[in-house]
């Protein structure tokens, strides 16, 4: 303990002592305090209790779209994969807005208000009757579905926490990050270990939300049950704001989108244009002084960029350095910045059917069709709640991962224990093995059920915890190291739209895993196996669907093998010595 609390001490102290470019919205001094471990009870603790109420709502809307709104599995599966992949997309919008206009810190605030009234919105559907469906006795035929204006209001409610997650997610993670001095090394190993207790803290919240909340909803009433997230979403806004003043505050630079169609712009303009054999005495290189981003090494990928970069004429650069029209000239330090992008968007690729063998939906619909008593206690675990053994998985890892794995490989090699395309890797080959287990699991559950002639198979639930577990140990993994590769390798002004990058990928895997849903459930209707998806799963063949997964990771990996051996990390380049000392001289004295 003394060792751990002088490190704590020694690391905040070294992160005063570093000027940066961030600028604290209250302090006109040059010199930030970086409060580090300080300020985290009111970040991870504002994230924390929105998560207890995002994922408090969100994991059991399954059950609540399909019970008290009277809607069918597949359309009820349908909505919540639209309704996640607009959630996930809107953080693109977010994020930009957040870098280019309002700072993460007032965009954190606005995003955190409007997902408190969302939530209370959704929360007023299941108080009032007039505004859900009524109720459907077990075996009636006749059961209603929601009307217009019913169901207009659950959109609303929808629609509300679509804009507070959008500018939540993206921007929380990075806004943590501004808290720790970059310039440190001690600054940033504690930049590392936020990214793993982050997620740690939040994985932790949402376990609260899939036993506790869901419990209440499910088995004491679901005005209760929604309420719980929307009294946790306001301790969220009352933390976010208490620590106000001890804040880092990054302010934004302008639209970094600009500077990067600046680049493709001006090299298409200067298409014709030979590449110089040195590209250290053509080539324009000149960094605003006050830019937060770090000077990068030239590479050779993308050379085709480069061309934005060569001066043709000597009234391109103004007398400060600066380009005379950035439309027609463009830095090399804009060029190598829209690299780091481009570099980034094969590997993000991945993310798509990564979420798609990691997190499997049917789980739940699973668990309502197996045996979820505890033991001969009689006690009936909720089907929803059955994700807590993925949250498990992940908490138990995370702590080992950051305290033993890490600290052993710096003993044995250079660097942060294994790199952060390495564990994506490992993340991306354990859905293989979980989509196969899957498969195996799903089998012997049918199975068990056709043979005993009910609907609900007699083989207990506990069955599905192996590949929950799995997919718990892939977030770990493939998550976590996705977070933390958009982190470092896009520039530093967009930091917003790289924790962006990893919702994207989520929204476009929701979309594309309600279109395999669909395609699926289309093609095997009338096939000679049957409906391999039907509403009764019992009916289906959902271990084929299972497998069909499988291969789908199994070519998601193998093309992340190829897009690994092919990517190269921000800041290395062959001639980055020589021209990293060709560039100042330019910058010294311009043409």
């Amino acid at each position: 303990m003394d060792k751990n609390h002088h490190e704590r001490e020694t690391m905040e102290m070294e992160m005063k002592k570093t000027p940066s470019p961030a600028n604290d919205d209250d302090d006109d001094d040059d010199q930030i305090n970086y409060r580090g471990l300080k300020v985290m009870p009111f970040i991870i603790g504002n994230e924390t209790f929105e998560k207890l109420g995002a994922i408090g709502t969100l994991s059991n809307l399954q059950v609540y779209l399909t019970t008290v709104f009277n809607m069918k599995r597949i359309s009820a599966t349908t909505l919540l994969n639209v309704f996640n992949g607009t959630t996930n997309i809107a953080t693109l919008l977010g994020a930009y807005l957040s870098d280019t206009y309002f700072g993460r810190y007032n965009t954190l605030g606005f995003a955190s208000i409007a997902s408190l009234f969302g939530l209370l919105v959704v929360n007023l559907t299941a108080v009032f009757k007039n505004l859900h469906p009524p109720n459907c006795e077990p075996g009636d035929g006749r059961c209603i579905g929601p009307d217009a204006g019913q169901m207009a209001f659950l959109l609303l409610g929808f629609g509300l926490m679509v804009v507070g997650a959008g500018g939540i997610r993206p921007c929380n993670l990075a806004f943590g990050a501004d808290q720790f001095n970059p310039n440190t090394e001690l600054g940033k190993r504690g930049i590392d270990s936020f990214f793993n207790w982050y997620y740690f803290t939040i994985t932790f919240a949402e376990i609260v939300s899939v036993t506790l909340v869901v419990y209440v909803q499910s088995n004491v009433s679901w005005s209760i049950g929604l309420a719980l997230p929307t009294i946790f979403m306001f301790f969220s806004c009352f933390l976010y704001f208490v620590g106000r003043r001890m804040y880092v505050k990054v302010k934004p630079e302008g639209s970094p989108m600009t500077s990067l169609v600046q680049v493709v712009v001006v090299a298409f303009k200067k298409r014709k244009l030979k590449l110089p054999e040195q590209p250290w005495i053509t080539f324009f290189n000149h960094t605003p002084p006050n830019s937060i981003n770090s000077r990068l090494p030239h590479t050779d990928q993308f050379s085709f960029l480069d061309k934005a970069a060569i001066i043709t004429r000597e009234d391109e650069i103004k007398a400060d350095g600066s380009a005379a029209n950035p439309w027609n000239l463009c830095s090399m330090q804009q060029v190598e910045e829209a690299k780091c992008v481009i570099r980034v968007i094969p590997v993000s690729l991945t993310a798509i059917l990564y979420h798609i063998g990691a997190q499997q939906q049917y789980v739940v619909f699973q668990a309502l069709q197996s045996d979820r008593r505890l033991g001969s206690t009689g006690f009936q675990i909720p089907a929803a709640s059955y994700v807590i053994f993925a949250m498990l998985s992940l908490t138990l890892w995370v702590p080992v991962y950051d305290r033993l794995v890490v600290p052993f490989m710096r003993r044995i090699k250079k660097g942060a224990g294994i790199t952060v395309l390495q564990r994506i890797g490992i993340g991306l080959f354990i859905t293989i093995v979980e989509s196969l287990v899957g498969a195996f699991v799903e089998e012997r559950r049918r199975t068990s059920a056709l043979r005993r002639g009910s609907a609900v198979a007699p083989m207990s639930a506990m069955w599905l915890v192996p590949q929950l577990a799995l997919g718990g140990l892939a977030e770990a993994f493939n998550a976590i190291g996705q977070i933390e590769f958009y982190y470092k390798q896009f520039p530093e002004n967009m930091r917003s739209i790289a924790g962006a990058f990893f919702f994207c990928g989520s929204a476009v895997s929701n979309y594309a895993y309600s279109f395999l849903i669909s395609v699926v459930h289309r093609m095997t209707e009338g096939s000679s196996t049957g409906n391999w998806l039907p509403e009764d799963m019992n009916k289906g063949r959902l271990d084929y669907f299972y497998y069909l997964v499988a291969a789908l990771c199994a070519f998601n990996f193998g093309y992340f093998l190829l897009c690994a051996s092919w990517y190269r990390y921000k800041g290395t380049g062959e001639s980055s010595i020589g021209f990293e000392m060709e560039a100042q001289k330019l910058d010294e004295h311009p043409a």
